[in-house]
């Protein structure tokens, strides 16, 4: 990808970099613990036709709604994280990993009622042999929706931007999303959506929304099986929602953004090596929101956050970047065509 060919200066990018820091963007959604166990296989079990991983090591980080707030926040931004946390050692770990990075914990609800979210994946061999999840999926209680929704707007006239990370884990619902959308708008507020609803029309009026492949499919009904069937089921996208702007993520094929009254533009992916997707639409939502609150186009984000993507997963497990990763990856030739002094 050359830099050029979309009309991006990299000096430009790099300065909405640099500007990244000590931007608010409040984060609501489904904070998650993701926990990595580490291993090495040598056999196939007696008892069943499975693989036995000897453990090495095991490691826990951020994940879901969590990881965007670190990815935000090691970009140099100042995120405010809003969600619902069980009353449980997981929910306690979450909190512990916020406190570490100097992240203030006034937007998070604990309900005793509920568990909190935790991916555990298995690694062996630097691949996951499987995964396996503990949640609570269903609605939250009234008490948990108000007590979210009274902390957002105390804290929304002092954000910048405001990312919403849906994970179908019972924050976002469509109640919620209609009272804090319409606030969101009316304080002039730019709203970036990493949707999972089918409905996509549930997150208008959004500024952009970034469903992937699948989720594109499914909310519009139609296959995409080739470039013309994407264009089909973003236009579709488009006029069902009125949300202004569309990026689809599509892992190794790179990003395309529809909206804003243009073309579709495709954005071809820049990773050197993929190790590992885990948590890449995070650092996309991220960097997209940043870079929208420090002045850039959407076109102008889209193409940073899909840099970003490229460094996140070359790296094993969920991951974040820093922006001397993403100037440096800037002002690589493979990016900007010709290196930046």
């Amino acid at each position: 990808m050359v830099l050029s060919r979309y009309n991006c200066a990299p000096e430009l990018l790099i300065q909405a970099t640099l500007k990244f820091r000590k931007k608010r963007i409040a984060v609501i959604g489904d904070l998650m613990l993701d926990r990595f166990i580490w291993g090495a296989v040598s056999r196939i079990s007696p008892e069943a036709p499975v693989p036995v991983v000897e453990i090495r090591k095991e490691t826990t980080c951020m994940g879901g709604a969590a990881n965007v707030v670190a990815n935000i926040s090691s970009l140099g931004g100042n995120p405010i994280p809003f969600g619902v946390l069980g009353d449980d050692a997981e929910g306690k770990r979450l909190r512990a990993e916020f406190g570490s990075l100097g992240i203030s914990a006034s937007g998070l609800v604990t309900d005793r009622d509920r568990t909190t979210s935790v991916k555990t994946r298995i690694i062996a061999h630097h691949q996951q042999v499987c995964r396996t999840d503990r949640e609570d999926r269903s609605p939250l209680s009234p008490e948990s929706h108000d007590k979210i929704l009274r902390l957002f707007r105390s804290h929304l006239e002092g954000a910048d931007g405001i990312v919403i990370s849906d994970y179908a884990k019972g924050l976002i619902s469509r109640t919620l999303l209609g009272e804090i959308l319409p606030l969101a708008k009316s304080r002039g507020k730019v709203v970036c959506i990493d949707p999972k609803s089918s409905d996509l029309s549930i997150y208008r009026p959004a500024t952009v929304i970034t469903p992937n492949t699948h989720e594109v499919e499914r909310a519009a009904g139609l296959a995409i099986n080739n470039a013309d069937g994407l264009l089909r089921a973003g236009r579709k996208i488009l006029r069902q929602t009125g949300i202004p702007y569309l990026l689809v993520t599509r892992g190794e094929e790179g990003m395309t953004l529809f909206g804003g009254g243009k073309k579709a533009t495709h954005i071809p992916t820049v990773a050197r090596e993929v190790f590992d997707v885990t948590g890449a639409g995070d650092t996309v939502i991220s960097v997209l929101a940043l870079g929208l609150v420090a002045g850039l186009s959407m076109l102008e984000a889209a193409v940073l956050a899909n840099i970003a993507a490229g460094i996140v997963v070359g790296k094993l497990g969920t991951a974040s970047v820093t922006p001397e990763e993403l100037i440096a990856r800037i002002k690589s030739r493979e990016i900007s065509g010709s290196p930046v002094e």
